[in-house]
């Protein structure tokens, strides 16, 4: 394999594990963690909280709130974890 593509896979390592101390962390101090999905239009993203409940929200045109569009069903939650590989992390 190219040593460049070796360094292109343990950056992109790097940045997974990153981002999952980063949820872990969210969790540990009681806040939710953002997940950002191609699948979703520009201004929508989902929200998911310590407690494993995940919404489903939108940037409130000219301001830094969101709105909550709904709430994920625990089904739907666990397969876009499972899509996401993200575990179930529930504080």
């Amino acid at each position: 394999m190219d040593t460049s593509m070796l360094k292109m896979e343990e950056l992109e390592q790097l940045g997974s594990n990153a981002v999952r101390q980063l949820r872990i962390n969210k969790f540990k101090n009681g806040n939710p963690f953002m997940i950002n999905s191609k699948d979703l239009p520009i201004d929508q993203f989902y929200l998911e909280y310590p407690t494993g409940k995940i919404i489903l929200a939108s940037f409130s045109s000219g301001s830094h709130d969101f709105i909550t569009i709904r709430e994920l069903t625990d089904h739907e939650s666990e397969a876009l974890r499972h899509k996401l590989d993200l575990d179930a992390i529930i504080v």
